[in-house]
């Protein structure tokens, strides 16, 4: 009888928890997997190249008090360390990239957190290791750049290093889908290297979903944000055409949601947010010209989020003008200043574009978000001052000429709002319209 195939070493230690897992970046999506890594019993170093992040989380400064407790667990049981160190991670045997990938100027992908994590991870990484990207990119990254650069140090996947793309898809303020309970794209340069990553992965996620290649993985993940990018273009679209007929887009929302079967409802609102939906279908419209192929969907959508602010800019300088007044000088305050509700993201949140284009006009300007206590306003590259939350009063509201809904979080009371509002613009539906007071946008 022919003997078992042995097991590589790393699943082994894997299974007996003795690996050790290296988190790279620790952000939106790094520190849920340290968190989830000690959860399950690993040691775990954190590493992110911004030493002040790593003071600040020491500190106990975490944008999730949950995730604070367990890296304090961690640190004092010394199962994690974080650091801003490269030569820290020389015992790490999982390596997980989780690096921004954003766009430039000219909407180009920025993969040189990609390169720079795995020129540094090539240098370290021992053979039979396992090397994951989480990062999402365009088709073809994992292949392109990680292999090659694993090559010139004589790292072959499947050989004596692993390699793996499993996109992430957290949902940030999402209490019924977490990292243990959304599914898990994996897969591998390899059979190989895609059962190195199914056991990795398999001690923090429920369910993992094996695909064939990387390529696979990484245009699934930019589908799914390009799916929901299209269809929020498509209920921002509708939401002009509505106003200009004096129809109430929610209620067609909400009409055409009774439909059992056909219609899936996507809700307008004053521009998209967050690090996904407005920066991912750039890297797949941006492969697409590399093979000859205009992206004209894709690129069609972006347009019309990115036209949104500008439109809600306009509802606001209309609707002041109707009662005499100009954005300069108005007392303007917004509501929600984060990216969507019950979260303190701010990156690429239409919230924020308001309040620099309001700001830019010499509105009076104020904000109230619980989530966000304070925020440095940037123009030009330049830090203008630091602005803080206000907490919501009635003699705070009566102050204000206009105050706009950007988002709607889950404790704030909005008929206090509109008791003491003189003029409400409403970006997201919560209110019915009403005329000279309440002004969907």
């Amino acid at each position: 009888m022919a003997p078992h195939p042995q097991k590589p070493p790393i699943i082994e230690r894997l299974n007996q928890r003795q690996a050790r897992i290296g988190i790279i970046g620790l952000g939106y999506v790094g520190l849920p997997l340290v968190c989830a890594f000690l959860e399950a019993g690993f040691k775990v170093t954190g590493f992110d190249r911004d030493p002040h992040k790593i003071e600040n989380l020491e500190l106990g400064l975490c944008f999730n008090e949950a995730f604070t407790a367990i890296l304090q667990q961690g640190t004092a049981r010394k199962s994690l360390a974080l650091t801003s160190n490269a030569s820290d991670l020389a015992h790490v045997e999982a390596f997980i990239i989780c690096v921004p990938t954003p766009l430039d100027s000219t909407r180009t992908p920025d993969i040189s957190a990609i390169v720079d994590a795995i020129t540094m991870i090539a240098a370290l990484a021992r053979p039979g290791s396992i090397i994951a990207l989480e990062s999402t990119s365009y088709p073809g990254t994992t292949e392109e750049i990680i292999v090659p650069t694993l090559g010139k140090q004589g790292l072959t996947p499947g050989s004596n290093v692993h390699v793996v793309y499993s996109p992430e898809r957290i949902d940030p303020g999402n209490v019924h889908y977490t990292l243990r309970n959304i599914p898990k794209l994996v897969s591998g340069v390899g059979p190989a290297c895609l059962e190195a990553g199914r056991v990795l992965y398999s001690f923090i996620v429920d369910h993992i979903v094996p695909v064939s290649q990387p390529r696979v993985a990484e245009m699934a993940k930019l589908m799914e944000n390009i799916q929901r990018a299209v269809n929020i273009a498509l209920a921002n679209e509708m939401k002009l055409l509505a106003h200009s007929m004096d129809i109430d887009i929610y209620e067609v929302i909400r009409a055409a949601a009774t439909k059992p079967f056909g219609f899936t409802a996507y809700y307008p609102g004053p521009g998209l947010g967050g690090h996904c939906i407005p920066v991912d279908p750039f890297y797949l419209a941006w492969k697409a010209r590399t093979y000859n192929v205009d992206a004209r969907l894709i690129e069609l959508a972006g347009e019309i989020n990115r036209a949104m602010p500008a439109y809600v800019l306009e509802r606001i300088i209309m609707a002041l003008n109707e009662q005499g007044k100009a954005v300069k000088s108005s007392r303007i305050l917004l509501l929600g200043l984060s990216y969507k509700k019950n979260v303190n993201d701010l990156r690429e949140s239409a919230s924020v574009k308001l309040f620099e284009d309001l700001y830019s006009r010499g509105a009076q300007l104020s904000y109230s978000d619980p989530w966000v206590p304070f925020f440095d306003l940037c123009l030009h590259g330049t830090i203008i001052g630091r602005f803080h939350h206000y907490a919501l009063s009635d003699d705070f509201l009566i102050q204000q000429d206009c105050i706009v809904l950007a988002t709607q979080h889950d404790d704030v009371d909005y008929e206090q709002i509109a008791r003491h509002g003189a003029l409400i613009i409403d970006t997201r539906g919560v209110y019915p319209p009403q005329a000279g007071k309440i002004i969907p946008a």
